[in-house]
């Protein structure tokens, strides 16, 4: 039940009715016994910044950011942690004692505890990644292999001039690869990254042979509707150990509500169910 001590987070988007976060939030006030509350922000562009700076003056522990506001918190944000400069968005604030605003990404650390929850042993460090897309997404993915020790990662976009920008934001051995060769760029990789919305209900599918890719390599898709993606099944049915993208949703989310509610929360077969239902 809430009190007038009650400790609050959101989430801020435009549109926002169709995040998950405010369920999956709640999920875990609930299962903890928490005094707080974490509501929709639906907030136009043109009033971010006046919400934003808000959130300390009601009383918010701080708050979500997603499209079309991650790059604008960024600028926003007082102090910005140095993963989220590098990936060039922020998805989470943290309103720090002295009522600033610090500006961090969770997803980098999303996507790879979701691949170690599903696979334990996996570990970047073992071979060669291959990520497809050259967005938000994709930054957070590469910089979170690089950081985990990927040897080297084969970035391929449809647009190379937006896969040569993200390689040059991060740095480190990453090799942009023309979409025409993205069937041969798979040869010789121990991961599949797909980080586009090539897959997503009402998108097209992902056009990508897989015959190079070996067969002991993991194939994980950050789309998450539906849970198994063409390129998932196309995977699946090759015998590559697959990881759906709802996990990376809600690893994401866990450094935040620490933050905010004081709980480190873990990821069960409880919680996914219930954020499908």
């Amino acid at each position: 039940m809430l009190s007038g001590k009650a400790k609050l987070a959101g989430v801020f988007g435009w549109p926002v009715g169709h995040s998950r976060s405010p369920k999956l939030h709640g999920f875990w006030i609930e299962q903890h016994r928490i005094d707080g509350a974490y509501v929709p922000l639906s907030v136009r562009p043109e009033d971010f910044a006046y919400a934003l700076r808000a959130l300390p003056r009601m009383g918010f522990a701080g708050a979500n950011v997603t499209i079309p506001h991650k790059q604008t918190a960024l600028a926003l944000a007082d102090h910005v942690e140095p993963l989220a400069r590098r990936i060039g968005a922020v998805n989470t604030l943290v309103v720090r004692e002295d009522g600033s605003i610090e500006g961090r990404n969770t997803d980098a650390f999303g996507f790879l505890e979701n691949l170690r929850h599903a696979v334990p042993d996996f570990s970047a460090a073992t071979g060669v990644s291959v990520v497809i897309g050259a967005g938000g997404a994709a930054r957070a993915v590469a910089a979170a292999l690089l950081d985990d020790g990927a040897p080297r990662v084969r970035l391929i976009n449809r647009t190379r001039s937006r896969a040569v920008e993200v390689a040059e934001a991060l740095g480190g051995p990453i090799e942009v690869v023309d979409w025409e060769d993205r069937a041969e760029a798979l040869a010789g990789s121990n991961l599949l990254v797909n980080t586009t919305s090539l897959g997503m209900t009402g998108q097209p599918p992902l056009d990508l042979a897989l015959d190079a890719l070996p067969r002991d390599a993991l194939v994980t898709d950050i789309v998450y509707v539906p849970l198994e993606t063409p390129l998932l099944l196309q995977a699946r049915l090759r015998g590559h150990r697959t990881v759906d993208g709802l996990g990376m949703l809600l690893h994401q989310a866990r450094p935040g509500f620490l933050a905010w509610f004081g709980v480190m929360p873990a990821v069960t077969d409880e919680l996914r169910r219930f954020v499908e239902s």
